[in-house]
């Protein structure tokens, strides 16, 4: 890649990505366009535009996307009670997305040839960033240093850092043992002691959420409203998107919720152990699927969970930009049309508990589910063909001397 004149660079400010705007500039003698992003991650961006400023960038975007990135992503994600492998709630992967296509836009309108980003060559993030420029841009060339240098190790970033004079202002400090990674949705936790399986993570590594036996005793009830499969309202005041996940994740971490430690299977072909702790994403699950247990008619509830799996492997492996992720996701906006009501959540020691529900769009019909009297809503004599219509393949199966153990 030669004739690489201009990079736009997902930039974070921190040693690895300030390394690479230097290398950039020294391998391929090319101009660095640095683009970081809020979405919720808990620490100051603007200080990356002092650090690219002294990298001799020129060219610098820093954007809040808070907003957009649960509106546009999150929530989507959600109306379809999206879990990765039975317990992940995709907290990186729905992030990757938006970077992807923000870093297109900005090569678009800087005219860059190529794009860049910090992940290795081991994990998923490098796939979801890459799938995502070529789908907005095929034409795109991507540089992936972590693929092409032999700094590959801490101690020999900073050896460049200092070879080259890049103010690292945290390079004497005692470093994390985990590779960590957050946004609104989530945070997570890699490496370390996390890298033997048997291993218990340590309690100081998490920074969200108390532990479920150090939440308090008193129980914190919460009413959610939806509107569409969306929360729209926290216990009757409305809030645009981010805020309803920014006080969510305050709520479920001050009452332990949203802790998980799993090993899960990257799509490079390795499995990963890590942990996570998406306290709000935990309570927006629980709500949602309990508003749809209202609202949703049986086979299309039914068939709603039996595409999410396909649906989060789409996310999980990078394909958000793909026809298949915009033909599922059209699926299950359909379902949500009446997807609206009141959740009463009741939130203990780790636990994110339905504790009521209620909406104009209930198909549920409390004159024909009651033990009691039902008036005669209800014929209980239907359902004595009803189960002999059923069995009729079985016995005839039976009546051949089939076996059925």
């Amino acid at each position: 890649m030669s004739d690489v004149k201009k990079v736009v660079l997902a930039y974070s400010g921190g040693l690895d990505t300030s390394v690479i705007v230097k290398w950039l500039q020294e391998t391929y003698d090319c101009e660095v366009v640095t683009f970081t992003a809020d979405i919720g991650q808990g620490e100051e961006v603007e200080p990356a535009r002092a650090k690219a400023e002294a990298l001799g960038v020129k060219e610098i975007y820093i954007e809040d996307l808070r907003e957009e990135f649960v509106r546009d992503y999150v929530y989507p994600m959600f109306r379809a009670n999206t879990i990765y492998e039975g317990e992940y709630l995709l907290g990186t992967s729905i992030a990757r997305p938006l970077i992807a296509r923000r870093l297109i836009e900005i090569a678009n309108q800087t005219g860059a040839d190529a794009i860049s980003h910090g992940a290795t060559g081991k994990g998923n993030d490098q796939v979801r960033f890459e799938l995502g420029g070529y789908a907005l841009k095929p034409g795109v060339k991507v540089i992936a240093p972590w693929r092409e240098w032999d700094l590959n190790s801490r101690e020999k970033l900073m050896a460049y850092c200092q070879q080259h004079d890049i103010p690292v202002d945290f390079s004497k400090k005692k470093k994390s043992p985990y590779s960590m990674d957050a946004n609104l949705l989530h945070i997570s936790y890699e490496g370390g002691i996390l890298e033997d399986p048997w291993a218990e993570a340590e309690e100081d590594m998490w920074r969200w959420s108390v532990s479920p036996e150090a939440a308090p005793d008193t129980p914190t009830y919460v009413e959610l409203t939806f509107d569409k499969g969306d929360i729209v309202a926290i216990d009757g005041e409305p809030m645009k998107p981010h805020e309803v996940l920014e006080k969510l994740n305050k709520l479920g971490g001050d009452n332990g919720i949203g802790r998980l430690d799993i090993v899960e299977n990257r799509y490079v072909g390795m499995k990963s152990r890590g942990c996570y702790e998406t306290p709000g994403g935990t309570i927006m699950l629980r709500a949602h699927r309990a508003i749809e247990s209202l609202t949703l008619d049986r086979e299309e509830a039914h068939l709603k969970d039996e595409l999410m799996p396909k649906y989060a492997e789409v996310i999980y492996n990078g394909y958000w930009w793909s026809p298949e992720r915009r033909m599922l996701q059209a699926a299950i906006d359909e379902t949500q049309k009446n997807v609206s009501g009141v959740v009463r959540m009741k939130l203990y020691k780790g636990n994110a508990i339905v504790a009521g529900r209620r909406s104009d769009e209930s198909l549920f019909d409390e004159s024909i589910a009651t033990f009691e009297d039902d008036k005669g809503a209800y014929d209980q004599k239907d359902a004595e063909g009803f189960i002999k219509l059923n069995a009729l393949r079985l016995r005839i199966a039976a009546g051949k001397g089939r076996r059925q153990d």
